[in-house]
């Protein structure tokens, strides 16, 4: 096994997590999700060989490089799974119908819910612009190079996505 396979195999999982919550905004679904990541793993495992870790890396650095090949496959195999699926669409509606479960006294939760409702609202691209740079904390060429845009697209997509989610989040906190 080559030193860079093994650099990537050892840092893996301290990027599990955030390659789980990618994931989960891509899909919407926590069990989505995880098979999400399972398949960006097992393909990342398959091509191992192809990775090639920067010269005289950080730890950090190379977290970094291994994290954003990783958000590539993610991106990939999600894009890749809903071409195969583009045909079924499929909304899913609470059992009970109830559009609203908490009261005031859980207001903390209520913002969470109403900003994990707003994020779902965004078109896809905004969305994964989003995700990538505020919640992941990618810098701009990161995010547009796993989104394998401009740097300009993102930074227009992004822009688009914060004016939604504000104007979403403000209008909820006017009607409250």
């Amino acid at each position: 096994m080559s030193d860079s396979v093994a650099l990537l195999r050892q840092t893996l999982p301290a990027v599990l997590p955030r390659l789980r919550r990618f994931a989960r905004t891509l899909t919407r679904n926590v069990h989505d999700a995880d098979d999400l990541a399972q398949v960006a793993l097992e393909r990342a495992l398959l091509r191992a060989a192809q990775w090639r870790s920067p010269a005289n890396a950080t730890p950090e650095q190379i977290e970094t490089a291994v994290r954003s090949w990783m958000f590539g496959i993610v991106k990939n195999a999600w894009i890749d799974n809903r071409r195969a699926h583009q045909r079924e669409r499929r909304v899913v509606i609470g059992d009970d119908g109830i559009t609203e479960v908490a009261d005031g006294s859980h207001s903390a939760l209520e913002q969470g819910l109403s900003i994990a409702a707003a994020m779902e609202r965004l078109p896809e691209e905004q969305r994964l612009a989003v995700s990538l740079v505020l919640i992941e904390g990618l810098s701009y060429q990161e995010a547009a190079d796993i989104m394998e845009i401009p740097v300009g697209t993102l930074t227009s997509r992004l822009s688009r996505g914060r004016e939604a989610l504000a104007a979403s989040l403000g209008s909820k906190e006017q009607s409250a």
